[in-house]
C-alpha cells in the first residue's frame, strides 16, 4: 500500500486566492495540474452547487421543509472547491449535531413537534388538492 504525499500546488487555490495543498496523485491534483483543467473543473462545481440552490426556488412553493436539502447539497458541493462554502457547511454540521443532540435530550417534545410539522404539511396538502386551492387563487387573480 502506498501513502500519498501532499505536496503545494501553486495553481490550486481555496476560491479566495489562497494556494491549497493537495494529495498528490489524487484525483484532485490531477484536475488541479492543468490550469485550464482546474478552472473548468471549478466552473462545473459552481454550476452544479447552483443548480441544486435554484432548485430551492422551484420548491418554495411546496409546503414543508422540501427546500432546504438542495441547499444543503449545493453547499455541499460547493465546499469541495471553495473554502468560503466549507465555512458555511461547517457551521450548518455544527449546528445539526447541537439540534440532534438537543432532540436526544428532549425525545418527547422533538416527537411532537416532528409529528405536528408533518400532520401540518398532510392537511395543508390535502387542504390544496381537495379544495381546489390552486384553482381558487388563479380565479381570484384573474390568470
Amino acid at each position: 500500500m502506498t501513502t500519498s504525499t501532499v505536496e503545494s500546488c501553486p495553481d490550486c487555490t481555496d476560491g479566495l486566492g489562497r494556494s491549497v495543498d493537495v494529495p498528490h496523485g489524487g484525483f484532485r491534483h490531477r484536475m488541479r495540474s492543468s490550469p485550464g483543467l482546474a478552472q473548468v473543473w471549478r466552473i462545473g462545481v459552481f454550476v452544479a452547487g447552483l443548480l441544486c440552490v435554484a432548485a430551492r426556488v422551484a420548491l418554495a412553493v411546496l409546503p414543508g421543509p422540501l427546500t432546504i436539502p438542495p441547499v444543503l447539497l449545493g453547499l455541499w458541493i460547493w465546499s469541495t472547491e471553495f473554502a468560503w462554502a466549507q465555512r458555511f457547511f461547517d457551521t450548518f454540521k455544527r449546528k445539526a449535531r447541537e439540534a440532534w443532540a438537543h432532540a436526544r435530550q428532549h425525545p418527547v417534545s422533538s416527537a411532537v413537534v416532528t409529528i405536528g410539522g408533518l400532520l401540518l404539511a398532510g392537511v395543508a396538502v390535502w387542504a390544496v388538492t381537495h379544495l381546489g386551492l390552486v384553482d381558487v387563487v388563479r380565479d381570484r387573480l384573474g390568470l
